[in-house]
């Protein structure tokens, strides 16, 4: 190639010279950082051991400076170090990547500077090596090598409690709560290299936590003090990081985190954390069952598991709110077999799929019946013979049943009948009808029917062995066609909400919490007794409306009054007046008394031609204290 060619070809835009280029340098992987990170810490304490060793000379020699630089002197320090580096990464606390400064690594220091003081005693005592050292160095050294790791840790964790908001993107939070909850809480952020939200400072109502720090983060005051700490601090959001906070707390909570232009947000209940630390993914937004429903409830657990463990269980209704919620919380307390019984088979589908994760349906646990059909009752009962029965099958729409009393004659009164019959035929232990506050001083045919079947129920128990129990309580949140979900639908429709009557108010409770109650009653209540479940503080339908439409975002969803429909109350009861109210052994639970009723009674009663006047006439002729009142 001539002189003029190559000239050309190095100046064509598309030939590049062949220049060596310059070495990649390769990212760490984890196992080589973390390798890194405890040879510097192991250099470090290496480190600290021999300025201890010195120090200790220094002591030993009444602060004279003229033993420093003997070669025995340096000999122990060199040895000291050697042998604390060697125990440690063999089985202290360079083997294993710790926290810095955590209980755990303090402990394995602690372990770690006890045998280096076991070796140095040994080497001095029994060996000519370090001769010329003093003895008291192999205790003097490991006390103040001790003294000084801790120290170092301490500066090092310091120096991370006095870090600032890690990005502009990195959202301020005041936590509430300085429980163990909190202050796991505070710690899992903090130590969050990702974290979305940085803790600015604790609140808590205890004055006994005021001023205390974790991981630097400072206890501030009460929950009097979070407007002036939020325009202080800069703060977008208040954390409420107490899982046991009842609805009140919640409620007083949201509207000074309203006043003072925060957001909140909330930890889970203590049974949906289910034992695991608190941590930034278990924060969520507030919603309408933390300021409704939300409460604790304990359990005497013991009790349950003795009246289920081992034995055959079978739950009608078993695909709607109650009954799907009752057979979750019944298998955590080992029945031997839980029978599932619904006319809907897709519930039923639905719920073995939530219990057992596997939807099989073959496999002997699925009764696919209407509790309508005695003939079919008995086959299911006579082939399982369970011997505890939870009745939760029911039609129980106010309105709809107003319309068509015939229909809630057939389910909620013959239905509840035959139940209680084949449940005698094959002796059942335990019998359990699920009820309503509806059925207490009872106007519409919902509450009317299941006032019969509270009386049914109380029949078979005094004609019958075995234990026959119902359980009252009034709404669940959540439930199939509840108002909450009523009330969902129009806002997402763009309003407006319809209300019954400004004044109308009803008892509340989550559906989990009302199920555990029923097991708790079950266990607890006595032959014939109508066990009430205590509902908390009745909650206006129109302060409910007016909460959903603040969560929702939205501003201008209307709220029309239509008057109240046939049958329905201003404010619901859990007793009838008269009724003898007394404490059972859960504070939680009380009972009464209801007079029986005879099935021969029912049927004697029972509308023959089907038309709806005669069936509504049937439920008043068999309630007539309640017609009067009425009128």
């Amino acid at each position: 190639m001539d002189q003029h060619s190559a000239e050309g070809q190095a100046a064509h835009p598309l030939v590049v010279a062949h220049e060596p280029a310059p070495r990649a340098r390769l990212p760490l992987t984890s196992h080589k950082r973390e390798w890194l990170v405890q040879a510097t810490w192991a250099s470090a304490d290496a480190g600290v051991v021999i300025l201890a060793t010195y120090a200790a000379t220094w002591l030993r020699y009444d602060l004279r400076f003229n033993q420093f630089l003997t070669m025995a002197i340096v000999q122990f320090a060199i040895v000291a170090a050697l042998v604390h580096v060697l125990a440690g990464v063999a089985a202290g606390p360079y083997r294993i990547g710790h926290q810095r400064g955590s209980f755990e690594e303090t402990a394995d220091i602690g372990l770690t500077i006890v045998f280096d003081a076991a070796v140095l005693i040994l080497v001095v005592m029994t060996t000519p090596w370090l001769h010329g050292a003093p003895r008291s160095l192999a205790l003097l050294v490991p006390a103040l090598s001790l003294v000084g790791m801790f120290t170092l840790r301490f500066i090092v964790r310091s120096y991370r409690w006095g870090r600032t908001v890690a990005s502009d993107s990195t959202q301020k939070v005041i936590v509430f709560g300085a429980g163990e909850a909190g202050r796991r809480l505070v710690r899992d952020l903090r130590r969050d290299k990702h974290a979305t939200y940085a803790p600015v400072c604790l609140l808590d109502d205890d004055p006994r936590k005021r001023h205390i720090k974790i991981d630097g983060v400072t206890v501030r005051g009460g929950r009097d003090r979070l407007r002036e700490l939020a325009e202080a601090s800069g703060a977008t959001s208040l954390v409420i990081a107490i899982p046991s906070a009842d609805t009140d707390l919640i409620r007083d909570l949201r509207a000074l985190a309203a006043d003072a232009g925060l957001t909140v947000l909330i930890l889970p209940t203590l049974s949906e954390l289910m034992g695991h630390t608190p941590r930034k993914a278990d924060l969520r937004r507030v919603n309408l069952e933390d300021l409704l429903g939300r409460r604790q409830v304990v359990l005497d657990e013991t009790a349950i598991a003795e009246s289920i463990n081992g034995k055959t269980v079978l739950v009608t209704g078993a695909g709607g709110s109650i009954g799907s919620e009752l057979a979750r919380q019944i298998s955590r307390f080992g029945p031997k077999k839980l029978i599932l019984l619904d006319r809907d088979e897709s519930a039923l589908h639905g719920v073995q799929m939530s219990i057992t994760g596997r939807a099989l349906l073959d496999d002997g646990t699925l009764a696919l019946a209407d509790i309508r059909d005695l003939d079919a009752l008995r086959e299911v009962f006579a082939r399982e013979r369970p011997q505890m029965v939870f009745h939760a099958a029911a039609l129980k729409h106010l309105t709809l049943l107003e319309q068509y009393p015939l229909e809630g004659w057939k389910t909620n009164v013959l239905g509840t009948m035959n139940v209680l019959q084949a449940a005698h035929e094959v002796d059942v232990e335990t019998f359990v009808n699920i009820s309503t506050d509806k059925a207490a001083r009872p106007t519409c045919v919902l509450g009317y029917s299941k006032r019969i079947a509270e009386r049914l129920t109380a029949d078979f128990a005094e004609l019958n062995a075995g234990r026959y129990v119902s359980v009252r309580f009034g709404n669940v949140l959540g439930s199939r066609g509840s108002v909450i979900t009523a009330f969902t639908a129009q806002i997402e429709r763009g309003g407006p909400i319809t209300v019954t009557h400004p004044d109308v108010e009803r008892y509340f409770m989550l559906i989990p919490e009302a199920s555990q109650l029923v097991l708790q009653a079950s266990a607890i209540g006595r032959d014939g007794h109508v066990m009430v479940l205590d509902m908390g503080t009745p909650v206006k339908i129109v302060d409910v409306a007016k909460t959903l439409i603040d969560l929702s975002g939205e501003r201008d969803v209307e709220i029309v009054y239509t008057g109240l429909r046939p049958g329905e109350k201003l404010s619901e009861e859990l007793f009838t007046p008269g009724e003898d109210i007394r404490q059972s052994s859960h504070p939680l639970v009380s009972y009464v008394d209801v007079p029986p009723i005879s099935t021969s009674s029912v049927l004697t009663a029972e509308p023959q031609d089907g038309a709806e006047a005669q069936a509504r006439m049937r439920y008043e002729a068999i309630e007539p204290i309640h017609v009067k009142e009425q009128a």
